[in-house]
């Protein structure tokens, strides 16, 4: 049997609410995310998107971070396009390698019962 352990996420980011007063440059944000610069931009990876009760929502795989995390919030294609304001959590694991991301994007899924990926689902 093989062993597969779930990696630490080496990234998370956390909605942002600006309250408060006027600033000279407000922070630009997307669906309350002001972080992304955090994110690798040409690193592969998977990404974690978890609501505010810490339950997995969402898991994908990417082979540039950034690009791929921006585009869930604007493409109108996205699997989370009807439940954005849900994502409260993003942590986003650097994993060069497409053959782990593939590994490890199947196992989350069917460990943590991501609740809006359908495919690649085991368990019923």
């Amino acid at each position: 049997m093989i062993k597969i352990e779930i990696p630490n996420p080496d990234i998370v980011i956390t909605k942002n609410r600006q309250v408060g007063e006027k600033v000279e440059s407000p922070l630009s944000s997307v669906y309350g995310f002001t972080d992304y610069n955090k994110i690798p931009r040409d690193k592969g990876g998977i990404i974690l998107f978890f609501n505010a009760n810490d339950e997995l929502l969402f898991i994908g795989k990417a082979r540039k971070l950034r690009p791929r995390v921006k585009r869930h919030f604007e493409d109108t294609v996205s699997p989370i396009k009807t439940v954005r304001n849900e994502v409260y959590r993003i942590a986003v694991c650097v994993v060069e390698d497409p053959m782990e991301r593939e590994i490890y994007e199947t196992y989350i899924i069917n460990t943590l019962h991501a609740k809006y990926n359908i495919d690649k689902v085991f368990y019923k």
